[in-house]
């Protein structure tokens, strides 16, 4: 028996799931404990072979690939769905080319537009932390992940497509 109706549209999907899995280049890396990444789908940089999250004064050149959401994985049984911090004792995986659901932090995606992530401290850091995605340069807090396009709108939790490196 179906228990949910979609009166508008589906969920687009996770933060960090990749979509189109046969258009992706996924490598299993391993994270700095000491610098750990705390979400799924935003951008990393890899630092002595290790990877790590998007920090204040990086650029487009410091971006590895995306954080993937491996399957299935959660680190908790009281985690919500989709709100699963990335275990730090485990092979993280990188997105290196494809697609991807990621949230969106601020702004309004469309088809075919640029992808930006944050690098300066918002007024609110939980709601625009570093290392988010963003759909504009914030007068220059943001900087625009040239190779990234989002693939359309974004759900009702701010989850969208988006490509990399196509």
């Amino acid at each position: 028996m179906i228990s949910n109706a979609f009166i508008t549209r589906m969920p687009a999907g996770i933060a960090g799931d990749v979509t189109r899995r046969e258009h992706a280049d996924i490598e299993p890396q391993v994270m700095d404990t000491d610098y750990p990444v705390l979400r799924y789908g935003e951008p990393v940089k890899m630092v002595d072979g290790k990877i790590r999250p998007i920090t204040t004064d990086d650029d487009i050149d410091d971006i590895y690939g995306f954080g993937c959401r491996a399957y299935p994985i959660q680190t908790s049984s009281n985690e919500a769905l989709g709100s699963a911090t990335p275990p730090t004792n485990l092979h993280f995986d990188v997105m290196r080319r494809g697609y991807m659901t990621v949230k969106v932090q601020n702004g309004t995606p469309s088809k075919n537009a640029s992808v930006f992530v944050r690098t300066v401290a918002a007024d609110d850091p939980t709601a625009q932390p570093i290392g988010g995605l963003e759909c504009a340069s914030d007068g220059g807090d943001c900087f625009e992940i040239t190779n990234a396009k989002f693939m359309g709108e974004a759900d009702s939790d701010g989850n969208v497509e988006i490509s990399y490196n196509l």
